[in-house]
């Protein structure tokens, strides 16, 4: 079970986080703090104490916008550490995703939050720290994985956008993003990484949604983390008993449930 710090410097905020934070079965405890000053405090008590400790921390809910330090300075001094707690950025701003996940946050929830979008980070920080959950029974059912936002920004296509192109938004600036152009999609919580050659691109899509849409585009999944484009793998290695392949300059691995139609879908292809 969690230990929690929840940090926003807006009271009736905060206290609607922390009431829904303590509501879950997955949380031990939380604890809120209005600012980033006490919440450094408080972190640095915590890694003093050390994880098993009286004051130790699990994970952090933390504001990106509050007066002084921001969000993302608290997680860049955190980053120092050897074993700092968990972050998940709960923010009104969609334009500092790329940001946070940059610094290896669990999860990335937007304002006003959703009980239902607040398990699903709960459960994820539960996945990454170790931590024991209770029985499935005791869970509730907001807590499963969420089905995915078919609307919004990251949307590839729609009335007035050419189908062959994803839009991308980076502050405040959207940008149309060639899908043909794209070599590999990265998973990153509800959002995915587009790597094209010049560079990636965050969406708030799921990876599942973008495997769906672009299976017909030639894109395959070949690891719960990764989707590719068929026609940008270079090679496909096994070594080991461990299938990867190299799309440019990255090496991917293959999960072993993904490696046998990929092979097959590779000789095919090689075969006309």
């Amino acid at each position: 079970m969690l230990r929690v710090l929840a940090v926003d410097d807006e009271t009736p905020l905060l206290e609607e986080l922390l009431y829904l934070l303590r509501s879950d079965p997955r949380v031990l405890s939380a604890e809120g703090a209005s600012d980033a000053t006490e919440a450094l405090r408080r972190i640095t008590r915590a890694l003093e104490s050390g994880p098993d400790g009286a004051d130790g921390i699990d994970v952090v809910f933390l504001d990106i916008h509050m007066a002084g330090l921001t969000g993302l300075d608290i997680a860049r001094l955190l980053a120092g550490f050897a074993r700092p707690p968990l972050i998940v950025f709960v923010t009104a701003h969609e334009g500092f995703a790329v940001q946070a996940f940059d610094l290896k946050a669990v999860d990335y929830v937007l304002k006003p939050v959703r009980p239902e979008r607040l398990a699903e980070a709960v459960r994820r920080a539960c996945a990454q720290s170790g931590r024991a959950e209770p029985p499935a029974a005791a869970v509730p059912e907001a807590a499963p994985r969420l089905p995915a936002p078919e609307a919004g920004p990251a949307a590839d296509h729609g009335p007035d956008r050419a189908p062959d192109q994803i839009a991308v938004e980076l502050g405040g600036v959207t940008r149309f993003v060639a899908i043909a152009d794209i070599a590999y999609v990265e998973a990153q919580g509800d959002y995915a990484r587009l790597h094209t050659d010049d560079g990636s691109h965050l969406v708030r899509i799921p990876l599942s949604t973008l495997e769906e849409r672009w299976a017909a585009r030639g894109f395959v999944r070949i690891h719960r983390r990764h989707l590719v484009a068929l026609g940008r793998i270079d090679e496909l290695r096994l070594d080991a008993g461990t299938t990867t392949v190299r799309v440019g300059p990255a090496e991917l691995q293959v999960s072993r449930r993904h490696a046998r139609e990929l092979r097959d879908l590779l000789m095919r292809r090689a075969m006309g």
